[in-house]
């Protein structure tokens, strides 16, 4: 056996019997397990978070139809790689009964638009059935004329008995291979460092089992951290911290740390982490956490996430850093993030109420004869464009749903409001 294998590779399985978790799509009686049995499979995207078997699936559903199996990883492969192996599986399956061919493409959200465009034809016209697998949302990712095409699989974290059972999995392939007792006396920490992730925690533990030297290898929430901490460096340049660093880098800027900030910034980067998955987060963390403080931090980060996707490696890490640094040191506030929790919570609790008569919408003459808009005060007509009147249904006039924070830009915010509103709402 080859004993440099990483221990995940080992243990892929090979049948869905053998596949651990994702049970609301290949247990007994589901989903996908039935057309998967049946022989009859959509082209599909499979979403969700690294180290969750998305693959590992592919590869499972090739073996159990023998189907012809082509595999394209996005970031290695350009239009020119995907013709090539769409026309070997045209001529496969014309020649061929062995059904139609199936394509993996790993990483699909790194496909550019020309380049998803060109396996268009091919799925439409079936002479492939598509697999993609991303850990992206493939509404933002994947462009609609394909989406539209496939049928979307989420996959879910491994929870911990999934991981339990794994980790038993590993131990025994181990004690196996080498011949040594393995006794796994803590597992809290080989748990927690693997996030979820099968993969990650496999090769962890084959780590630990490395790095400790005696007959019997004991291992405890101890000796992981003593010899993963020494590890963890390499795994993220790999990307297996994927989830782990960009919270770091979210929580840095948050927390208003330039230098953090770039740090982690800077290990995404050396690590080949997608550029616009980077600028994503933060245009979502000028909205979330800087907001109503500084409305400029939104139009930064947007225009941030249009250069760097044109642009791309290397040149885009300098964008980057200076929308990393800019937000990092922006002043604070998740108001307008509260503001619409608040107001979601109030709909699901109040439910749909109506729209007041005088701020419906009246196109028709029977509209405005019911009274739909006659009662309405144009804004414009009055000083300060401004005039007292309620845009609330009456059940819920005077709640205050926006509650500024206390940073320059939000307290003229709050004087303002104080002026026009006194009497109706508490500011």
């Amino acid at each position: 056996m080859n004993t440099q294998m990483p221990l995940a590779e080992k243990l892929r399985p090979q049948t869905l019997d053998d596949y651990v978790g994702q049970e609301h799509l290949v247990g007994a009686g589901s989903v996908l397990r039935n057309a998967i049995e049946s022989g009859q499979i959509p082209s599909m995207i499979l979403w969700g978070p690294p180290g969750t078997g998305k693959t590992t699936l592919a590869h499972i559903i090739s073996q159990s139809l023998n189907r012809p199996f082509y595999n394209l990883s996005a970031i290695n492969s350009g239009v020119k790689e995907v013709r090539e192996v769409l026309e070997k599986a045209k001529d496969q399956n014309l020649f061929s009964n062995k059904g139609r061919p199936i394509l993996f493409i790993d990483e699909i959200h790194r496909f550019s638009k020309s380049q998803q465009d060109s396996l268009l034809g091919a799925v439409e016209k079936g002479s492939v059935t598509l697999i993609g697998a991303t850990t992206e949302n493939p509404s933002f990712e994947v462009i609609s004329a394909l989406l539209s095409r496939c049928q979307v699989y989420i996959l879910k974290g491994l929870d911990r008995t999934n991981l339990e059972l794994l980790l038993e999995k590993g131990r025994q392939e181990l004690e196996n291979e080498t011949g040594r007792s393995i006794d796994i006396q803590e597992n809290e920490l080989m748990l927690r460092f693997s996030g979820g992730d099968a993969r990650k925690l496999l090769n962890n533990l084959q780590l630990v089992v490395q790095g400790i030297d005696e007959k019997k290898c004991v291992i405890t929430n101890e000796s992981v951290e003593r010899i993963l901490q020494n590890s963890l460096a390499t795994y993220d340049k790999g990307g297996e911290n994927h989830y782990d660093i960009i919270s770091a880098f979210i929580k840095s800027m948050r927390g208003s740390d330039p230098n953090a900030a770039v740090y982690w910034l800077a290990r995404m980067i050396v690590g080949g982490e997608d550029v616009k998955f980077i600028a994503r987060r933060m245009l979502i963390l000028a909205s979330e956490d800087i907001g109503a403080a500084n409305p400029t931090a939104l139009v930064i980060a947007n225009n941030c996430f249009q250069a760097v996707a044109v642009i791309g490696f290397p040149e885009s890490e300098i964008i980057l850093s200076q929308t990393a640094v800019y937000l990092a040191n922006s002043p604070k506030s998740n108001s307008t993030y509260k503001a619409i929790k608040n107001a979601k919570q109030l709909v699901n609790e109040s439910g749909d109420l109506p729209v007041p008569l005088h701020l419906r919408n009246a196109p028709t003459k029977l509209m405005k004869e019911i009274g739909y808009g006659k009662e309405y005060d144009y804004a414009h007509d009055h000083p300060d464009n401004f005039v007292d009147q309620e845009f609330l249904p009456e059940e819920l006039s005077g709640t205050k749903l926006y509650d500024p924070q206390k940073n320059a830009r939000e307290s003229a915010d709050r004087e303002r409001l104080q002026k026009f509103w006194k009497g109706r709402y508490d500011y």
